[in-house]
């Protein structure tokens, strides 16, 4: 409890009725059970953010080129993408890649691979609608984490931070852009970095009952000081001598930031170390104390909940850190009308629907994290193209 009050977090979104379990239900599903539960809970979760990630992009499943899914919480073959994939009704011949092993900082790893792809298509003169899709359950290993604390020495924080959660984009480039489209960011840069000397500060491995999270007391200072280093590499990229965007000298605090909220010491260390304030990352810190860390999903739902928190600032930066340590960071501006449109760079269609599973089958009350009052999770429809 002493953790749980410690974490910042007042509510999260979990995929399961935990409300009426008991000292019965204590023990730990089989394997078996984990992925069985994952392939009807998590297919579901997943199709139902991109069918309206699809239907916000005004295009059909059929026109999709490309999928690229990411998990970190189902390791079953073949992979959750085929089933959402036939669920979504996409072409046979869809290019499919999954991506596993970059934890956390999935969602932006897939961001990242799907706008290489579109860029290969866009050089061969062939449009790509990539759907990218983000889907976790962490709520299958809370028994076994408890599990694990009750037989070792060790903190498990995980219980106290993890939620469940899904996120799907669909990213066009230029040649697959139509006149009914309306972008919302304009993708300017990426990339991905590892950081040396920190494979183990962060993990998520297979144990006898399931996946066991470690994380450090290092994982905060490691994530922060990763993010200039990352942001001058991303700088110094875009510099070419045929041209430089803007936004390779503007400051820190020019930005608007979405970091995934991996807890409450890496927000507060970003904040110290890039001179921002608490609305420079409004959206991460709304999307940790309400919804608490889905993994892979969350930065996508960072960034979604930023598109509706007004105006902002024109630039974004979006980073995110996962097992190794690595950190993954993109750089966005916001397309404001269609005027504005990307000249080169990659157009996405967006929908973000982190919680559809809760609120369409199992509106359940639940406990916030301080269990000191009940929560009525409301109904919460967020969409957006890219």
């Amino acid at each position: 409890m002493q953790v749980n009050r410690r974490t910042g977090i007042d509510s999260r979104r979990i995929a399961f009725d935990t409300s009426n379990w008991t000292k019965d239900d204590a023990s730990p599903p089989s394997i078996e059970e984990l992925s069985q539960t994952y392939r009807k809970v998590g297919v579901d979760l997943a199709a139902a953010a991109c069918f309206d990630a699809i239907g916000e992009a005004c295009i059909q499943a059929m026109d999709i080129t490309h999928v690229v899914a990411v998990t970190c919480t189902d390791q079953g073959n073949p992979g959750y993408d085929l089933h959402v994939c036939q669920k979504l009704g996409v072409r046979p011949n869809v290019q499919r890649t999954l991506l596993h092993g970059v934890g956390c900082a999935g969602g932006l790893s897939a961001l990242r691979t799907g706008a290489t792809l579109a860029g290969a298509e866009s050089q061969k003169g062939r449009p790509a609608r990539v759907l990218i899709m983000a889907c976790e359950i962490c709520t299958l290993f809370w028994r076994a984490e408890l599990l694990a604390a009750s037989l070792d020495d060790d903190v498990h924080i995980a219980p106290a931070l993890f939620s469940d959660g899904a996120a799907a984009v669909v990213l066009c480039n230029n040649l697959a852009l139509e006149k009914q489209q309306t972008p919302i960011f304009e993708l300017l840069e990426c990339g991905s970095m590892s950081v040396p000397e920190t494979r183990d500060h962060m993990s998520y491995m297979i144990r006898n009952n399931g996946l066991i999270a470690t994380l450090t007391k290092d994982v905060p200072r490691t994530a922060v000081s990763s993010i200039t280093p990352m942001l001058d590499s991303l700088r110094d990229a875009a510099r070419t001598p045929r041209q430089c965007d803007p936004w390779v000298d503007l400051e820190p605090t020019k930005f608007d930031w979405a970091i995934h909220p991996g807890g409450a010491a890496i927000l507060k260390g970003a904040q110290q170390a890039l001179r921002l304030s608490d609305d420079h990352i409004r959206a991460s810190l709304d999307v940790y104390r309400n919804n608490g860390n889905a993994s892979s999903a969350t930065v996508l739902i960072v960034l979604d909940k930023l598109r509706h928190m007004g105006k902002g600032r024109d630039h974004i930066v979006s980073t995110s850190f996962g097992p190794g340590m690595i950190i993954e960071m993109c750089i966005l501006r916001r397309c404001h009308s269609k005027e504005n449109l990307p000249r080169t760079a990659l157009d996405l269609g967006w929908k973000v629907h982190p919680w559809l599973w809760m609120q369409s089958r199992m509106m359940r009350l639940m406990r916030d994290i301080k269990g000191t009052r009940q929560i009525a999770e409301k109904k919460h429809n967020t969409s957006f193209v890219l």
